[in-house]
């Protein structure tokens, strides 16, 4: 064994390892010619930072002690996100001509060739320990960072910016723009992506325009812009999405597609005069994302297979119930996609299309031009469909035609807002439909709820009160001793304790048994116990279910379930 190697004797120098062990990975690696790194690092003989220090040793470079601290933040910023976080690098400070680049590969000539490129100047790596970079490209990128860098930049620039009219809307550009409002547009609409936010509220107050992401159903805090931008960032966004940015008296629609991370979005951009003035909703859409199988959106196997089995009917009309932001559409999405056969003509009339489906004609509602869900449908029946998607039942106009279609060999599937699965057979009478034409076209009726799942990296167990054992089991509670979880809250998941969300189902199957209580006129509570009878899983029941198996917590299950309800 070499005594002189750096790296021998950096080891044994540091006593990381004893000198049988580096005596059996020398060996082992004149026997496979592996290097000695790749084999200490095999046998997990080395933790994190000691392997960067020896990667210094090896390549006579420095290792660097790396914390947001140390790094300039302007200087952080030479290159884009984009870099930074695919290769795990970040400059840290320059000197002179060079820039000092902390690397977890300082090896990696192309990595270096591409940040010269870009900069302009001559890459001096230094190694430091990956998660370290990672946390402080986290920090430097967040948006807050990003958005305050850009205000401090505003501020000192002279006269208002020009750059909301001289700027193209492509992030990746915007993000080395030096014009302060591109970046702090730029930037919010990233650390929005980046965040799973599928809408942006920004909004005027008395003092400044608050930032605010809805991610996994609610809102929470971005960033305060100050009241002085306010205008220039309204205008930018409204030239960017094709807008009128001299009308601020009533309310505009626009639109713009952005390109993230190799991603593409679509950004529906929406504006509302308010006494503060314009108040601008951005409604981000991933058009990459693979999210419409039904095995991905209908987790349960239970409950996946009664959509399957709904579905596998030639004809008829299935309704999916709930509030606004559900998930009704995504699921009405995957119920298409599992039927969607080059042997079937599928037309969706929808208000609006947020989402393109290949192989399916989607039709777009336009009240103005005479095009409502009516008209759209009269016209569609003439297509020659095989299934229809109406995208809500909001008229008996409406709702005859689709049942209508049920009824003469067409697979209809919509949505209703009603609070349960039962609910929409009495919504639609009360709108005035028959109740025996109804009872003849209705397959089903779902009833769903979107549940914050608990956060996966700071989950952890707890044994339940008495009352939340109470809520659970009603009055069966004392006889059962179980475990639940609950998440405190990391940065993962920005101290919220929870991380993405997931449908819970209450599915209603017309049985004969059912068909004949509508006919009759019986009501929601009536066919609600029949439905149970048959086998269906109340939303309360399915929600439990997932309490129990530690997906989400009972505070959660409380906030979207009426827990007095079954």
């Amino acid at each position: 064994m070499n005594n002189k190697d750096p790296i021998i004797s950096y080891l044994m120098q540091e006593n990381i390892v004893d000198e049988k062990t580096l005596q059996d990975a020398f060996n082992q690696q004149q026997e496979t010619g592996q290097s000695l790194i790749n084999i200490l690092k095999k046998e997990n003989l080395l933790n994190e930072e000691q392997l960067a220090r020896i990667i210094a040793v090896a390549n006579k470079i420095d290792f660097i002690t790396l914390s947001p601290e140390t790094v300039d933040p302007m200087v952080a910023h030479l290159i884009p996100y984009e870099i930074a976080n695919q290769h795990n690098v970040i400059p840290i400070r320059k000197e002179n001509h060079h820039l000092v680049v902390a690397m977890s590969s300082p090896l990696d000539l192309a990595v270096r060739d591409q940040i010269e490129m870009k900069t302009g100047y001559k890459v001096v790596p230094v190694a430091a320990v990956p998660s370290a970079i990672i946390q402080t490209i986290q920090y430097h990128f967040n948006v807050a960072n990003v958005t305050k860098q850009a205000i401090v930049a505003m501020r000192l620039k002279e006269g208002p910016s020009k750059s909301s009219r001289d700027s193209k809307f492509e992030l990746d550009a915007l993000e080395t723009s030096d014009a302060p409002i591109a970046k702090l547009v730029s930037s919010v609409i990233k650390g929005a992506i980046d965040a799973r936010a599928s809408d942006i509220h920004i909004e005027p107050q008395d003092s400044d325009v608050r930032v605010r992401y809805r991610v996994d159903g609610i809102l929470r805090n971005a960033i305060d812009i100050p009241l002085s931008a306010q205008l220039e960032v309204v205008s930018h966004i409204k030239i960017l999405a094709d807008m009128d940015i001299s009308e601020r008296r009533i309310p505009q629609d626009g639109h713009m597609t952005v390109q993230h991370s190799k991603k593409e979005y679509d950004l529906r951009i929406s504006s509302l005069p308010s006494v503060g003035g314009e108040k601008i909703v951005i409604r981000i859409l991933d058009k990459n994302v693979d999210k419409w199988s039904i095995d991905t959106v209908v987790t349960s196997a239970h409950d996946n297979q009664k959509f399957r089995d709904l579905v596998r009917n030639p004809y008829g009309m299935l309704l999916i119930t709930g509030p606004t932001g559900s998930g009704k559409t995504t699921t009405l999405y995957s119920v298409l996609q599992l039927i969607n056969t080059p042997e079937r003509n599928i037309v969706t009339v929808e208000d609006p299309v947020e989402y393109r489906l290949n192989g399916i004609t989607q039709v777009q509602v336009r009240p103005i031009a005479g095009m409502t869900f009516a008209s759209a449908l009269r016209s569609i029946l003439r297509q020659d469909p095989d299934v229809i998607l109406v995208g809500e039942i909001r008229d008996l106009e409406t709702a005859e035609i689709a049942i209508s279609s049920a009824l003469t060999g067409h697979l209809v599937l919509s949505t209703l807002h009603t609070n349960d699965a039962a609910g929409a057979i009495s919504r639609l009478i009360n709108l005035g439909v028959p109740p025996f034409l109804l009872s003849s076209a209705l397959l089903g009726t779902v009833a769903q709820r979107l549940m914050r799942t608990s956060c996966s990296k700071c989950k952890q167990s707890y044994q339940p009160s008495e009352e939340e054992r109470r809520c659970l089991f009603g009055e069966s509670y004392q006889d059962r001793n179980i475990e639940l979880y609950r998440s405190s809250g990391c940065r993962s998941c920005y101290e919220l304790g929870y991380s993405g969300r997931k449908a819970i189902y209450e599915i209603l199957c017309v049985s004969e048994a059912i068909r004949k209580m509508i006919v009759d006129g019986a009501s929601d509570d009536a066919i609600k116990r029949q439905a149970i009878e048959e086998g269906m899983k109340t939303l309360r029941k399915s929600g439990i279910d997932e309490v129990l198996n530690g997906v989400t917590t009972i505070d959660e299950l409380m906030r979207v379930v009426d827990m007095g309800v079954d």
